[in-house]
């Protein structure tokens, strides 16, 4: 080890939100995951806010427990983009998530959830032609 502090890059902190959005999408709480992967719920908290890096056999046990692929973690994470720096070496830059991006809110997330728990299509369109008219898109 070298000793040097852990400093989350903006991957980790996408893969702990997407690990909480989905989290929050299954209705579980920190603890319920913890006690499923067998970590305390503080370990889950620190890969939530990117306190700790997720390994990738941790990831792989995430996805399980969360019941989706493991890509879900990685969706909507922008691409690397090379970039030389000044000696003339490539290195690569993840280029931040936009704050008014609506997917990016676990609010979204759990409205989308909700939608499809609706019983039957008749209900779902309902509810869609609220959100139409509440919002003047009709």
């Amino acid at each position: 080890m070298s000793g040097k502090p852990f400093t989350p890059t903006a991957v980790d902190e996408h893969i702990g939100q997407r690990v909480q959005l989905r989290r929050v999408m299954m209705g579980l709480s920190q603890k319920d995951l913890a006690k499923i992967c067998g970590v305390t719920f503080q370990q889950i908290q620190k890969y939530e806010s990117a306190g700790n890096r997720i390994s990738a056999s941790r990831l792989f046990e995430l996805s399980t427990a969360l019941e989706t692929p493991i890509n879900f973690f990685f969706q909507g994470l922008p691409g690397y983009m090379p970039e030389p720096n000044r000696s003339g070496r490539i290195h690569t830059r993840v280029s931040e998530q936009k704050p008014n991006d609506p997917l990016a809110k676990n609010e979204s997330l759990q409205l989308i959830n909700l939608y499809w728990k609706l019983p039957n299509d008749d209900q779902r369109q309902m509810i869609m032609k609220m959100l139409k008219t509440l919002t003047g898109t009709d």
